[in-house]
């Protein structure tokens, strides 16, 4: 047997807005970390100089340099804020992998300092988003083998895991919707035993992000004096702290104006530059900040169709014969969705939409057919945060996972074209 399958295997979710990376087999990820890197500008620049003159030594080292100066996560905030010389980058955007060469640094990072472990010795799980490139998969399985020399790699797709999170031992449920919301992207994903219905994928390109910048909007337009070089970070804090979703918009504004004192909350903050402390208020944008989800007109005049509506269309285009069986399970996913009452809120509307169309049949057929009522249920539990980590960690954790695996060897004999296709193994269904 490997040796390298006794131990546990890494796991490692990358996502647009944060990285969650652990072990498998433990309950919660061992970092989360922001997904954006830091890179030293002068070295680079150093390199390109000295590349006119002959002097190679200068250019090697300035090279070597450069390779090794970055940071990652807070401390990549942290030294863009207090020096001018580093330059983020963020190597995920809207879910895709954006920046090769960033994405490798940041790996490199989270492997041999925050893990702390030695990427020849484990097997690893990654995951993707529903809609990538299986080429973008090649390039993983390249860097992974090549670079880090792993002896195994799978990579998942994040809806198959974030149902996978939902699993109790009684009943292992892989046919159910994933709605996942995460900063940079948001998917509706219909997965049946474990498959990914790819023809049903919907996407909306409203996402955590765009709460974030709305609640900044928000706060800008009433004139909050918030130092506008952090007003993104602030903006981002009141969504993570103070946001909420309602039932109805003009009873929540009628509550808001009835007792303001009950409502409206202060935030405090220090301004990075001078340091001196400030206060703001938080009215409106508590529960506006959640509504562009149900009512994305509020925000973008792109794009308005509701969550709900979404969900609903991207079950009526999946096989008729599963459609009963998704309604019942719609399982939320990302950070984005643990807005209080999110969950009722969602479902509500949801039920709306599926009895009015069983009432619009029943209306058609005359009385003569009782069309069967169809269950409704959003699933919430308090690890739909990092769910689709949570369910990497389960299923890294069966014996299965490791036969699944494609491995050092495997590579080896045929490249990276097998990395493009990852089995559903036994673990999943």
């Amino acid at each position: 047997m490997d040796p390298a399958a006794s131990r546990p295997a890494v796991v490692i979710d990358n996502g647009t807005g944060y990285t969650k990376m652990g072990f498998a087999g433990n309950v919660e990820p061992c970092f989360i970390v922001p997904t954006v890197v830091a890179v030293n500008e002068s070295f680079q620049n150093q390199s390109r100089s000295s590349s006119k003159s002959s002097n190679w030594l200068a250019q090697h080292s300035a090279g070597v340099m450069a390779d090794l100066d970055f940071y990652i996560g807070e401390d990549a905030h942290a030294r863009s804020r207090s020096s001018s010389i580093y330059n983020l980058t963020y190597p995920i955007k809207h879910g895709q992998v954006d920046n090769w060469d960033a994405m490798e640094r940041f790996w490199q990072h989270c492997i041999f300092n925050y893990l702390r472990c030695d990427p020849e010795d484990h097997y690893f799980l990654l995951t993707e988003s529903p809609l990538t490139a299986p080429e973008s998969r090649e390039y993983t399985g390249e860097i992974m083998f090549e670079t880090f020399n792993v002896p195994g790699l799978y990579i998942a797709v994040q809806p198959v895991l974030a149902l996978a999170a939902g699993y109790t031992t009684s009943k292992c449920e892989m046919t159910g919707v994933v709605v996942d919301v995460g900063d940079g992207a948001t998917h509706v994903v219909p997965v049946a035993d474990g498959y990914v219905i790819g023809s049903s994928i919907k996407s909306i390109p409203i996402s955590g992000k765009d709460v974030t910048l709305f609640i900044q909007q928000l706060m800008r337009e009433r004139g909050e004096h918030v130092p506008p070089e952090d007003s993104f970070e602030v903006a981002r804090k009141v969504k993570e702290t103070y946001c909420y979703t309602c039932s109805d918009i003009v009873k929540e504004y009628n509550k808001h104006d009835k007792e303001p004192a009950k409502y409206i909350k202060q935030f405090k903050g220090v301004k990075p530059k001078t340091g001196a402390p400030y206060t703001c208020d938080i009215g409106y944008e508590r529960f506006l900040g959640p509504e562009v989800f149900f009512n994305p007109e509020i925000y973008s005049s792109d794009f308005t169709s509701p969550l709900p509506v979404v969900i609903d269309k991207c079950i009526q285009s999946a096989p008729i014969d599963t459609r009963r069986a998704l309604y019942k399970n719609i399982v939320l996913s990302g950070g984005s969705t643990m807005f209080k009452d999110f969950h009722r809120r969602l479902q509500r509307d949801l039920k709306k939409i599926v009895d009015a169309r069983v009432l619009a049949s029943d209306a058609r057929l005359g009385g003569e057919v009782k069309a069967q009522p169809v269950e409704v249920n959003v699933v919430s539990h308090p690890i739909q945060k990092f769910a689709v980590w949570f369910g990497g960690s389960v299923l890294g954790s069966t014996p299965e996972f490791f036969e699944a695996c494609h491995t050092k060897a495997e590579y080896d004999e045929y490249g990276a074209s097998i990395c493009r296709t990852n089995p559903v193994f036994k673990g999943m269904y």
